[in-house]
């Protein structure tokens, strides 16, 4: 009597996870690379945004002025940034100085290959937090967070929007169990304001609504304390902070961005247009908000707010997109559509290819961008994946005992 082995099924290629794959692999080698070349070319350090970030932390150190302009020249062209760019200032508000103080104690090399260490530390951070948060997936779908074009634009650019993408990922996870320090971890987001705003009105009004007062007393002391800190370096910070907002021209710069290109297409001149966007924003968001607000959770409707507020910022840059990596992370586990993650996948490696072929960060090139992560977001909404019922009883069970219990770190 013989017997027959049945042969074993090939194990499937999971074309969209190879893709996001491949593309990841590719990103990161590219920024990793990048990252070991800092420290050995200063030419690099000085022609990226960081430069300003330093400069600022050297004056702070030395008790200077750091909207100081001839100063600010003087560091950022020894350290060697190209004329051209002319002068470049530190625009966050005041309360964000005590972020780069560290920066005026470290050379430049040093200090941006460090400073690009921790972006990209606060990336990996976010990712993982977002990972948790949906329960621990078993795949590698959240690769696309931590292989984001505009988030490792930040990292070699050496911009502040990661730091501000950690806050939020913080407040999310920590907002029920860790107010207090859910609130203070908003000072993160602090350092961008401007991108936040109709996701700061709706959050205001629900912490009055649900008596959240820890959240509220956990930002006040955040902000409150880098304000002091602010002040033993630079007592007149925030003055001489005014006057370079109005002096130094922003209102006739070229932002890449679609409110800034609306802006410019109805009225040049019309800078009141600008506010507008976030006004109508807020609106909105308020709408949208209080239907929901006698069962409203931030992880289910917070992060759509964060990315209209992203499409309504008054200005925003490429890099700026970070943002969109909780919106975007929540559509790529939501989605049935393979064909969307690999779209996703794509768009984001594209800006990466962008910046290798030498299109500047202002070029309007990269209009597309934040109106892309916004309409890619709703399609996946729009085509969620059916639960699977061993899903289903695990949310049964776990659901009561985190809200019994509360999450546990990971």
């Amino acid at each position: 009597m013989t017997s027959t082995i049945a042969p074993q099924a090939k194990p499937r290629i999971d074309f969209a996870e190879f893709s996001i794959a491949t593309v990841a692999g590719l990103a990161l080698a590219f920024t990793t690379m990048f990252l070991c070349v800092v420290p050995l070319a200063g030419k690099i350090a000085a022609s990226r945004d960081f430069v300003c970030f330093w400069a600022t932390g050297q004056q702070l150190v030395h008790h200077g002025n750091p909207y100081d302009a001839a100063a600010m020249k003087r560091i950022e062209q020894s350290a060697g940034l190209d004329k051209r760019y002319g002068i470049l200032f530190m625009r966050n508000p005041p309360w964000t100085l005590p972020l780069v103080l560290a920066l005026g104690f470290v050379g430049l090399r040093i200090g941006a290959f460090l400073w690009s260490l921790a972006i990209f530390a606060c990336l990996v951070a976010s990712v993982l937090i977002l990972w948790r948060i949906h329960g621990r997936p078993r795949n590698h779908l959240h690769w696309i967070g931590l292989s984001f074009g505009p988030a490792l634009l930040c990292a070699i650019m050496g911009q502040t929007t990661i730091f501000a993408l950690l806050g939020y990922v913080l407040f999310l996870f920590l907002h029920r169990t860790h107010p207090f320090v859910a609130g203070m971890s908003l000072w993160l987001c602090a350092l961008k304001p401007h991108l936040f705003v109709p996701f700061g009105v709706v959050l205001l009004v629900w912490i009055l609504l649900s008596r959240s007062y820890r959240i509220l007393i956990g930002a006040a002391i955040a902000l409150t304390a880098s304000c002091a800190i602010a002040y033993l370096f630079d007592p007149t910070a925030w003055a001489d902070y005014a006057q370079m907002m109005r002096s130094a021209g922003l209102g006739a710069e070229y932002i890449p961005c679609l409110v800034v290109a609306l802006q410019l297409w109805i009225n040049p001149h019309a800078v009141w247009l600008q506010y507008l966007a976030p006004l109508l924003g807020s609106v909105w968001a308020l709408t949208y908000f209080w239907p929901r607000r006698q069962a409203w959770d931030w992880e289910k409707y917070g992060n759509l707010l964060v990315l209209v507020s992203l499409v309504a910022a008054p200005y925003s840059w490429i890099y700026d997109g970070g943002l969109a990596i909780p919106a975007l992370l929540e559509g790529v586990y939501r989605t049935r559509s393979r064909l969307l993650l690999v779209i996703l996948a794509f768009a984001s490696l594209a800006i990466l290819v962008e910046l290798v072929a030498g299109v500047m960060v202002t070029s309007p090139l990269y209009l597309w961008t934040v109106p892309a992560w916004f309409a890619w977001y709703l399609f996946a909404s729009a085509t969620p994946r059916e639960p699977q019922a061993s899903q289903l009883t695990e949310a049964a069970v776990l659901e009561p005992l985190e809200k019994k219990q509360g999450r546990v770190g990971f």
